[in-house]
């Protein structure tokens, strides 16, 4: 046999044992990777399918230049996404009475800007009670679109016909959003590129979720209304709490506006909360958000929610500026207490804030004085902020503190 036979049919040496352990340690870490690439993408698709959908913002213009607004819509309301009571042991834990206070009103609007360019981001809150057109309505308090677009469409859909009650509350919701948001975008005279709309239980699901919400206050405070009831100072609140604390009104000097503070504040502690618990590095955690979010949080069909979130910590750590928006005076209309606002003067901070100025006539109907008029609105005591209000700048933690 040739030297070359021989050499050819000698068996290769077996791997030493080192060779091996280095070799399963490969092996394992790229199936760990797997897995948990694996286990990341099926939440993430767990989400966007149990996350609840809406078309209200199909074919709606956009933003420009990488810029994001997205209006935060917090809803009044007792009722779960299939308009089903909430369960009692739920309502008693909100402090919020039946399901039949509150109906569908808008109590919470926030537009958030985020610049394309990664500056600073803004938030505008819109005090519920502005006085302002409401497209195929008329002039009416800013909370009221939803509702009365809600019941409109059930109306019509009734009339023609329809007895679901689930298809009578989904339709008549989506009418209420994409009312919402056209009054919202032709009071502010900018687009919204997405939304996000939760009602009552989802604060208090979301501050379970992240294991409490961290907020700070100048003072003590206590509410029989809401169930407020804390002292000052640095604190961190569970669900109730943080119900209670957004809803508050009663005991504070500024009435619904100072509220508006307390809802940016929440936002701003759970925004914080959000990035410092880790929670998409904790398995258990990230699925208490994910479950949380299916059962009060409806989106814009198509937003990668998860991904927004993810950017979250940019909007972190002061990195937001909080503004209420300002209020001429206040009036009273049909026997109702509103804000009376200056639309143009509106227009002007946003484009001013945010980007170039809207197109409006100068002459165009909702001044501070056509609003009172036509509402036949009386002056009333000033507004204890009659111009835009940023929060306040003293700080507890890195959270800022409100009255």
């Amino acid at each position: 046999m040739s030297a070359h036979r021989r050499k050819t049919t000698t068996r290769r040496r077996p791997p030493s044992r080192r060779r091996r352990l280095v070799r399963t340690l490969l092996v394992t870490t790229c199936a760990l990777a797997v897995m948990a690439g694996g286990g990341a993408w099926y939440l993430y698709r767990d989400l966007a399918a149990g996350i609840g959908s809406s078309k209200a913002l199909e074919g709606a213009e956009k933003s420009k230049f990488g810029d994001t607004n997205i209006l935060l819509i917090g809803l009044d309301s007792r009722r779960d996404q299939n308009g089903e009571e909430l369960p009692q042991e739920v309502l008693d834990q909100l402090h919020a009475g039946s399901s039949d206070i509150g109906g569908y009103n808008a109590n919470t609007l926030i537009l958030l800007h985020v610049p394309g360019g990664g500056s600073r981001a803004k938030a505008f809150s819109v005090p519920r009670d502005d006085f302002v057109d409401i497209p195929g309505h008329g002039k009416d308090k800013i909370k009221k679109a939803y509702g009365l677009a809600k019941a409109r469409k059930e109306e019509q859909l009734a009339a023609a016909g329809v007895k679901d009650s689930r298809e009578l509350e989904r339709e008549g919701r989506e009418a209420g959003r994409a009312a919402q948001i056209a009054t919202v975008r032709a009071f502010l005279g900018v687009p919204v590129d997405h939304f996000a709309e939760l009602n009552l239980a989802g604060f208090y699901h979301l501050a379970d979720a992240l294991g409490g919400v961290p907020v700070c206050l100048n003072k003590a405070v206590k509410d029989r209304y809401s169930g407020a009831d804390f002292p000052a100072g640095p604190q961190t609140l569970d669900g109730r709490q943080s119900l209670a604390f957004v809803r508050q009104r009663h005991g504070l000097d500024g009435g619904d506006l100072d509220r508006t503070k307390r809802q940016q504040a929440f936002l701003a502690g759970a925004t914080k909360k959000l990035n410092s618990a880790g929670t998409f590095t904790d398995p258990v955690k990230l699925v208490k958000l994910i479950d949380a979010a299916k059962q009060d949080v409806v989106t814009d069909r198509g937003w990668d929610l998860l991904a927004f979130v993810k950017q979250a910590k940019n909007l972190s750590g002061g990195r937001v500026q909080f503004t209420t928006l300002p209020v001429e005076r206040f009036g009273r209309n049909l026997g109702e207490d509103i804000n009376v606002v200056d639309d143009m003067k509106i227009k002007r901070l946003i484009a001013e804030q945010i980007g170039p100025k809207a197109s409006a006539s100068p002459g165009a109907p909702g001044s501070a004085g056509s609003a009172g008029s036509a509402a036949g609105a009386r002056e009333a005591s000033p507004p204890p902020a009659s111009s835009p209000s940023p929060s306040t700048p003293k700080d507890g933690g890195g959270i800022p503190c409100v009255d």
